[in-house]
């Protein structure tokens, strides 16, 4: 039956499995059956590093056989709704529904009604309170966890914080578990000991009006906080030596090495930067090791180097070098996507090129000099322009920016400034003897920002839809040279990602009554259907002004129960600091005291 549907389907190799690299078990020797549950199309999740992690890691373990599933586009959907067949893991082709645990990766608010699609295609009640015995367990983490309120209701547990070490104790707890033969809720109430688990069905959340007033545990024994989990030594955590090899293009096809985690910047719109702390290298030689083996067992002609910001890696110029001297005669191309402007040098930029001149992208974020100290970027006018002038001396003749608009006490002038940036890094292009100069270009990817919790943005009100629309038009009016192109991205979609990165259980409902509308793949423009949304949320009594409105510092937020090691006095602090455009030096420059250090780990303690 599979075989006839896939004729009829685009891109059928999304369904198949059998990749190179993918791991065969036999199922019946195993203790755990385990789905990773990546909700978004394959070619998305086969290109998400924590996936690859998560996936090889379990595997290691000889009695827990882990499968990939992921969101079947609409077609397969549909084809697999008429001829009733139940969604399946791609390894072996069973049924999800008969697993032990269905582990989601939440990377998206945008991708909520794929997860309750898949739970549908599955067989699977949509409500934790809904499911019995025969269900599997359904977790989730990865970084919308760290606000989980707004699907509180679909999942039995949350792992909040980095996985690696939590996933092995909670199989560990849950293989006892099923050997004690204790019930579903029993295996729960074991796993929840685990330092990191959250499970919503142990708390309660009052709410009126538009504010939720409380949020407290219903039992003596449930812990008021839930502290989230992070590696403290790189080098020896775990990271797979192999990954799968798909048959079909993905999104990042390549290998992807992880080369530290966290960020010194301090961006004050950046949640993976608050969330990440404190920052963790891996040492070159281990970073070495990793990417020789990586190379050598997929075939793949381009590494990644991946982090938060690439170039403050304290050891890159020497990491690179020894990297190159293994890549360059195997004609293996280095990505290095997240470089800052104002710290890569013309002689890195060369080394990288040997092999394939990859493009070139800078994150601005704000066009004037005030809007980037008031998001504490870190970066001057002349930082920027003194990077195009290496890019262009370098020979790229094309140069993307990364702009958003929408910040926290952002000003017309300041949404001007972004073209008129734009504008002086063409003509950087000019002020040396250069050939091919009509050929010179300058994008910008302007975003409209979502405040995000755990930043000090997370009390700001989100722009509405008038007023980022205006902000667009402002941009395109102001654009005075041809050689300045600018994207914008759908607005309507920033705003429900604004909605439910900061809401509460309330928005459950409204997520179970968009799918019931048909809402999917909602993080992709031709899919979205704001019409429903706007319908879900009218039929279930609410607004989405309710949660992009500003909140008081006094005010119980939805996520207060998690703590990230930030204090909430720093993000104040760097509220109030972004209203007066002061900026706070990075972590390598200048503690700022937020917290962090009582992990007692990386760059607090360097």
């Amino acid at each position: 039956m599979l075989e006839k549907i896939l004729q009829k389907v685009s891109k059928p190799a999304r369904y198949t499995g059998g990749e190179y690299g993918s791991i065969q078990k036999d199922p019946k020797s195993v203790a755990i059956r385990y789905a990773f549950c990546f909700p978004d199309v394959y070619e998305v999740g086969m290109s998400h590093l924590g996936l690859r992690i998560l996936y090889h890691l379990i595997n290691e373990r000889e009695d827990t056989y882990c499968e990939r599933v992921y969101t079947p586009w609409p077609d397969m959907y549909e084809e697999m709704k008429k001829e009733n067949i139940p969604l399946f893991a791609l390894e072996s082709g069973d049924p999800i529904k008969n697993f032990d645990i269905l582990g989601f990766t939440l990377q998206y608010e945008m991708c909520y009604t794929n997860v309750l699609r898949t739970l549908d295609m599955a067989g699977i009640p949509r409500k934790s309170a809904d499911r019995d015995e025969s269900d599997p367990l359904v977790c989730a983490g990865g970084p919308c966890t760290y606000n989980p309120e707004p699907i509180a209701d679909f999942f039995d547990f949350f792992l909040i914080g980095e996985g690696e070490e939590q996933t092995n104790e909670y199989l560990d707890v849950y293989k006892t578990c099923k050997e004690k033969g204790l019930s579903r809720a029993e295996t729960i109430k074991e796993i929840s000991k685990i330092e990191g688990v959250y499970v919503p069905a142990y708390y309660q959340a009052e709410f009126e009006g538009d504010k939720q007033m409380s949020f407290t545990p219903l039992y003596d024994d449930v812990p008021k906080t839930v502290k989230k989990r992070i590696i403290k030594d790189m080098d020896s955590v775990y990271f797979p030596d192999k990954i799968i090899v798909p048959f079909m293009e993905i999104v990042h096809d390549r290998v992807s090495l992880e080369m530290f985690r966290g960020c010194i910047r301090g961006c004050r719109f950046c949640q993976a930067g608050y969330i990440y702390r404190p920052i963790r290298e891996r040492s070159p030689e281990r970073l070495l090791e990793l990417a020789k083996k990586l190379i050598d067992k997929s075939g793949y002609d381009e590494i990644s180097l991946v982090s938060l910001s690439t170039s403050d890696y304290r050891k890159l110029q020497e990491f690179i070098d020894e990297l190159l001297k293994y890549t360059e005669k195997r004609m293996i191309n280095i990505a290095l996507p997240s470089l800052r402007v104002d710290n890569f040098s013309l002689d890195l930029m060369s080394k990288i090129q040997k092999v394939r001149k990859s493009s070139l992208t800078f994150a601005p974020e704000a066009g004037s000099q005030r809007m980037r100290d008031v998001i504490n970027k870190g970066l001057t006018e002349e930082d920027i322009l003194g990077g195009a002038r290496l890019a262009f001396s370098g020979g790229y003749k094309s140069v993307k920016l990364y702009f958003m608009i929408g910040l926290p006490y952002e000003t017309d002038e300041d949404v001007a400034g972004i073209p008129l940036l734009a504008k002086k890094v063409v003509e950087t292009y000019f002020e040396e003897p250069r050939e091919g100069g009509k050929n010179v270009n300058v994008t910008c990817s302007v975003a409209s920002f979502v405040p995000k919790p755990f930043t000090p943005f997370q009390w700001s009100r989100q722009n509405s839809l008038e007023e980022l629309s205006e902000k667009q038009h402002i941009l395109v009016s102001t654009i005075k040279s041809r050689k300045v192109n600018i994207n914008y991205h759908e607005s309507k979609i920033s705003v429900l990602e604004g909605v439910f990165a900061r809401g509460d259980r309330r928005l459950c409902s409204v997520l179970e009554r968009a799918v019931d509308l048909g809402c999917v793949f909602d993080g992709w423009s031709e899919f979205f259907d704001n019409e429903k949304w706007l319908q879900a949320f009218s039929d279930c009594g609410y607004t989405t002004e309710m949660f992009t409105r500003e909140r008081s510092y006094d005010e119980c937020l939805p996520w207060e129960f998690i703590d990230i090691g930030v204090t909430k006095e720093h993000l104040k602090r760097e509220n109030e600091k972004a209203k007066i455009a002061e900026v706070t030096p990075n972590c390598r420059q200048k503690c700022a005291g937020c917290g962090a250090a009582s992990w007692k780990v990386g760059v607090c303690y360097e």
